[in-house]
């Protein structure tokens, strides 16, 4: 069969037509299927879109510490500031700076050498004057057994006597000297007063150190125990002196970050008066510092605790907002929606609530995204597992939380 057709003369192809129906029909049946598809969708899941996607948590009992709260300053124990009580050429430094050291441990030596000279001198004089006392005794009872016969005058056996009272009371003055001898002699050699850390050394060995100096050879501080003067409102004293009174007050030091502990102690103290330009009231805390986590200088936050709540029903702070009409937060009912509830809060901090009044335990509320709900929205809770209520909620409650 021939491939062409002739027409009035003229040679035509065949009309393709087929291809550009077939393009039309299958584009028509994909807009169909993608029409029919998303009708399906929206009719399958029309609840799911509006869902809002939130975090909760479980409204918990817990027994709750309340810590007052203030900035606290490390000081060492005690310090005491090593210098020389004598006179003299300093020898050698018996310590390394920055060493712990015990009471007793031998610190510096300034030379003895003088000392010891005094000392053998008193030692010497004393020695002579005990010879001169057992000749004048020996005197003193020959008068006194002429005297009744009257071969010794009677002012003569005055006269020894008073010799012999004399050379008495001169050995007891150099017994005086031995002793203070002795004393300066060992100021030569320069001991710990008490257990501590030793600082930077002051004075090299080979210098000449004198009593009077005020700089010091080195300063040395007990860090072990460790204090903290720390300050709260005067408003506080109420609550720190009901503590104290009801037995030991525990103190957490804790860095000024607010997340590291550094160490816990106790209270010693409450200064007998309150500063009348601040209204602030001076605390002392002592704390063992067996890690050395405080240093004396350093700057801490305070934690004193004052009591503590038992079995209060908490949730997380995030859960509570602030409306015209006070406090709320959503709580998630029974259907996956959310309803407003006015709570009535006590202590709170950055991290849970105590709660008195408006939600119960095992109740879930809203801890995200709650400026997107409203009441009766739906919820999906992104948690993985709910909280089991009961869980614990441990806390720390202080001063500078609101209410």
């Amino acid at each position: 069969m021939s491939r062409y057709l002739m027409l009035n003369g003229s040679r035509w192809r065949r009309p393709r037509v087929v291809i550009p129906v077939a393009v039309a029909l299958a584009i028509l049946a994909v807009l169909g299927w993608q029409h029919l598809y998303g009708a399906a969708r929206s009719t399958q899941a029309p609840a799911a879109a509006k869902a809002i996607t939130v975090e909760t948590a479980v409204a918990a009992t817990a027994d709750v510490p309340v810590r007052l709260e203030g900035l606290g300053t490390v000081q060492a124990y005690y310090t005491v500031t090593i210098t020389a009580r004598v006179d003299g050429q300093l020898e050698k430094v018996a310590f390394k700076e920055g060493q712990t050291v015990r009471q007793g441990d031998l610190l510096a030596q300034i030379d003895s050498r003088p000392y010891q000279a005094a000392l053998n001198l008193a030692v010497a004089t004393k020695a002579k004057d005990i010879a001169q006392l057992a000749s004048a005794r020996s005197d003193l009872e020959r008068y006194e057994i002429l005297a009744p016969k009257e071969l010794a005058s009677k002012q003569q056996l005055d006269s020894q006597r008073a010799l012999v009272a004399q050379l008495e009371a001169q050995i007891e003055g150099d017994q005086a000297s031995i002793d203070n001898a002795k004393t300066q002699l060992g100021y030569s050699m320069i001991s710990a007063p008490i257990s501590g850390v030793t600082g930077i050394r002051r004075v090299d060995p080979g210098n000449i150190v004198h009593a009077t100096d005020t700089n010091g050879i080195v300063v040395l501080t007990q860090v072990q125990p460790i204090a903290c003067i720390l300050t709260l409102p005067e408003q506080s004293l109420p609550e720190v002196a009901r503590a104290l009174r009801s037995g030991t007050v525990s103190v957490t030091a804790v860095s000024q970050d607010g997340h590291t502990e550094l160490d816990r102690g106790t209270l010693a103290l409450v200064d007998n008066q309150i500063d009348p330009k601040t209204g602030m009231v001076r605390l002392k805390a002592t704390f063992p510092n067996a890690q050395h986590a405080l240093w004396p200088g350093e700057f801490v936050n305070a934690r004193v605790l004052v009591h503590t709540l038992h079995d209060a029903v908490t949730v997380p702070t995030a859960a509570i907002q602030r409306g015209p009409d006070g406090l709320f937060a959503y709580v998630v009912k029974d259907d996956s929606t959310v309803e407003a509830r006015p709570l009535e809060a006590g202590e709170r901090n950055a991290a849970v609530t105590v709660i008195t009044g408006g939600v119960r335990v095992g109740e879930r509320v809203v801890t995200s995204n709650q400026y997107r709900l409203q009441p009766g929205a739906l919820i999906r809770d992104s948690n993985t597992a709910a909280k089991a209520p009961g869980t614990p909620a441990v806390a720390m409650l202080g001063p500078q939380d609101t209410r």
